[in-house]
């Protein structure tokens, strides 16, 4: 916390110095937005609105800040604008292949994803991983917008479920697209890490067109690589702490020191390797008579892979017909996920104003379909069963149809507002309007050699017993009052009624006000109620992961197998948001804000921690929960009985939290003549849950004296409360002169720590700060080439320390740098860029 506060003391002291003298100009902040001077159209419903003015805390970050970022996805870049707003580093499985964003501590889910103002559909991709703030979820995946098609994004750093519906709980983050009927731009990038692995590449064109003088069409179609990137050294089950082979190991396993990437074999831990390709549309057309056509859609596909754990060749073995040992993989094998991903969404409508009121009737339709694979695997139950019936040996089976997800979301909406004269300081703005939307999620089941037996090695097949299509329907009103009641006292206040088809009805509130005491000082704060309703994903997910000595059977809580387990169907959770600030405007083109807030969120859903059904020696393990194990037998799952321990997850509601923090940011731009301009920005953001009740593990499942007694394990608790940063401090200064610039972005994280997997010792990580420096230079008038770097100075996580010939915390990799680490545990990244406009 020191050498957080003395950077934030030495950058305070570095801009104090920088504002003496200089003549300062409002111009584009270090966020890239145009000014405070912007009209938004978040965070409230009435037209005109600056972000300046804003009753609520509205960030603002531009297509300019989003490229200097040196960022390839745009929830990564936006963590480098915004500092409430976190994103994963790391996940497992599923969650290996997104980047999830989330604001002020709270859940990826509890943050809504609008595209110019309209709802965007999630993915079917849930992740599952438990002991991970990023943990159940299946939130809207940015990966499938361009960047070079976003205008600015408007982020709501505020409770808006009153205004906007589920999942406004810490806010909103608005994506405003291009509009430019003309023009474009075309970008390629080029990078790695510093230690050469994760090439990346991506290349991007944007263009707009002029529709008959009476609309526009603007087009942005791109390309995104990334491979492979390998962290830690290789496993605890055939080698020493630095890779070299232990002694004595007998045949078949002695066989590791030839397999691939030897002493790197087990590659579970790194960047998962995927190739993407984006389009997307945006449009409008004046129909005349006052009513405008407008319409945007995206269409994305993706192909990922992700290492898991590797597998001895001793795993798979079979005996031919004639008594002969056979062992079809004797180097042993390295399984990769392979996830075949298609995301798409239309939206239609048509706006104008009729009788003074502005209407907007639209409707928007989203789809993401993930199909799953497990490749260079194998299924150890399968092959010995057809191996005997064969006198020679034959080949196993390495690749898998594993199953598919597959969600759509249908939202239809009409949105009217006016403003009335009626005697206050300012007109009253009456907003008011209706949405009806239908979701669907479908899990299929795999090929039958991906379940038979424990199921294909590292992921068992979706079987027909997980197979199932879920789908419920929203209907929705809202209205909206704001206006100056007074002179300089800005009022808006906002109501919601909900009604779903799975769970009944829900009523949020909204009150928001701002006073302006003069030109320079104001003071706003907001009191609000929301809620957040489960995910279909979350109520339905179900299947079985399984690792070299374990097996997870994830079971879905409204099944009957879940309540053998002892737990019950999921509610929505709900929140109570409290939120006070000011906004200083001390000279021309300086911005100072501070918010302090608290979200008291009840009953939130979470992730089960691993729920022992057995444990702890493989071929002897001892019963630890029979209620578990019956669950597991109720869903009908088979499991390798060589496993060392076995067990459930459930998503449940499992805790209600309190989240406490501070919000500040400051930007100034000055001008220093012939030694070039310079954008100042500065964000702090401070934030701190803790559980205020947890919910009992059921007593069905609990063992005393193992000591398994409640439903969150330590690492999953840990995770909410202090795997994340309490503090996150960005200081940037943009300089430009001429045909240079330079960005230079220092972002400092507070201390975080977890518990281990297993529970056995908490992990830390002091204050860490993060450089980032990207140089520009114009070559011609259309042309500028940028070179940079994200982690210039290369900082690695601390590593997993190992005991006994094993890594610390129950995993097998060695020195692996600890996964909840805010920053990327790659290290260094550096790039190169060309920007072609025209």
């Amino acid at each position: 916390m020191k050498k957080l506060m003395y950077s934030a003391g030495v950058t305070a002291l570095l801009v104090s110095a920088g504002m003496t003298g200089q003549a300062w100009a409002a111009e584009s902040t270090a966020t890239g937005a145009s000014s405070v001077e912007e009209v938004i159209v978040t965070g409230t419903r009435q037209t005109g609105m600056k972000a300046a003015d804003s009753p609520a805390p509205i960030e603002l970050v531009g297509a300019v800040a989003l490229t200097r970022s040196g960022s390839q996805d745009l929830a990564t870049a936006l963590s480098t604008a915004v500092p409430s707003l976190n994103f994963s580093t790391t996940g497992g499985d599923a969650a290996a292949i997104q980047v999830l964003a989330a604001l002020r501590g709270l859940g990826p889910n509890d943050t809504l994803v609008l595209v110019d103002g309209k709802r965007r559909h999630p993915t079917s991709n849930l992740a599952v991983d438990g002991g991970s703030p990023y943990s159940g979820s299946a939130t809207t995946d940015l990966s499938y917008i361009p960047l070079d098609a976003i205008d600015h994004i408007e982020v709501l750093t505020d409770g808006a479920a009153a205004q906007y519906g589920t999942d406004a709980i810490a806010g909103v983050v608005n994506i405003i697209l291009k509009k430019a009927s003309d023009g474009g731009m075309a970008t390629a990038t080029g990078g790695q890490y510093f230690n050469g692995q994760g090439n990346t590449g991506n290349w991007s064109i944007n263009k707009g067109f002029n529709l008959e003088d009476k609309g526009f069409l603007n087009v942005t179609v791109e390309e995104r690589y990334h491979d492979f990137s390998t962290q830690g050294i290789g496993d605890g089950r055939f080698q020493n702490p630095d890779g070299s082979v232990l002694s004595g190991l007998p045949f078949p396993q002695s066989n590791v020191v030839n397999s691939t990437n030897f002493p790197h074999e087990n590659r579970l831990n790194g960047d998962p390797e995927f190739n993407l390709y984006n389009g997307l549309y945006n449009m409008a057309y004046d129909l005349g008579y006052g009513v405008e056509f407008y319409s945007f859609g995206t269409f994305g596909d993706r192909i990922s892979n992700h290492y898991e754990n590797y597998r001895s060749p001793a795993k798979v073995s079979g005996v031919t017909s004639t008594g002969v040992t056979v062992y079809p993989l004797p180097n042993g094998f390295d399984p990769r996920e392979q996830f075949q991903e298609t995301d798409y969404s239309f939206t239609g409508g048509f706006r104008g104003k009729v009788l003074g009121w502005n209407w907007d009737l639209s409707s928007t339709f989203g789809d993401n379909n993930t199909q799953v694979y497990v490749v260079d695997s194998a299924n150890a139950q399968l092959f010995p069963v057809l191996q005997a019936l064969s006198p020679t040996p034959i080949k196993a089976q390495q690749n898998f149809f594993n199953g598919a997800f597959d969600t759509t979301e249908i939202t239809n909406n009409l949105d009217l507002d006016r403003s009335f004269a009626v005697g206050l300081a300012s007109p009253l703005n009456v907003a008011f309007g209706f949405e009806q939307r239908k979701e669907t999620y479908k899990i299929s089941a795999g090929d039958p050699s991906s379940y038979y037996g424990a199921g294909a090695q590292s992921f068992d097949g979706y079987t027909p017993l997980d197979e199932g299509g879920h789908s419920r329907t929203n209907y929705a009103a809202y209205i909206d009052l704001a206006a100056d009641v007074i002179t300089n006292l800005h009022v808006d206040l906002a109501g919601r009624y909900e009604h779903y088809s799975d769970f009944g009805d829900v009523e949020v509130g909204k009150a928001t006000a701002r006073y302006d005491f003069n030109p320079m000082i104001a003071i706003r704060g907001t009191i609000s109620s929301g809620f957040r309703a489960p995910t279909l994903a979350e109520e339905y997910y179900s299947g079985t992961n399984v690792s070299p000595y374990s097996a997870e059977v994830q079971l879905p809580p409204n099944s009957s197998a879940a309540q053998v387990a002892g737990f019950a169907p999921l509610r929505p959770e709900q929140s109570d948001n409290y939120s006070i600030g000011f906004v200083l405007h001390p000279e021309p083109g300086l911005q100072v804000t501070a918010d302090f807030y608290e979200i008291d969120l009840r009953d939130r859903i979470l992730t089960s921690g691993f729920i022992y059904g057995t444990c702890c020696t493989a071929g002897s393990a001892a019963v630890i929960s029979q209620g578990v194990l019956n669950a597991i037998a109720a869903k009908g799952v088979t499991l390798d009985s060589g496993l060392s321990y076995t067990g459930i997850s459930v998503f449940a509601n499992a805790a209600s939290t309190k989240t406490q923090g501070a919000e500040i940011t400051g930007n100034y731009a000055s001008d220093f003549g012939d030694y070039g301009h310079v954008d100042w920005s500065v964000g702090f953001n401070y934030n701190t849950t803790t559980i205020t009740k947890l919910t009992a593990l059921p007593a069905v499942d609990t063992n005393i004296p193992f000591g398994q007694t409640a439903i969150l394990t330590l690492s999953a608790s840990s995770a909410l409360t202090t795997a994340t940063p309490q503090e996150k401090l960005i200081l940037q200064a943009f300089w430009s002169h001429d045909k240079w610039s330079v960005n230079l972005r220092e972002t400092v994280y507070g201390p975080t720590g977890q518990f281990s997997p297993d529970n056995s010792y908490f992990q830390k990580i002091g204050v860490t700060g993060i450089t980032d420096l990207d140089i520009g230079y114009k070559l011609t008038h259309s042309l500028k080439l940028d070179i940079g770097a994200n982690n210039l100075f290369n900082i690695i996580p601390p590593e997993v320390g190992s005991s006994g010939g094993f890594p610390l915390g129950g995993g097998l990799v060695f020195k692996v740098p600890y996964a909840f680490a805010p920053w990327n545990g790659n290290g260094g990244y550096y790039y190169g860029r060309v920007t072609f406009t025209f």
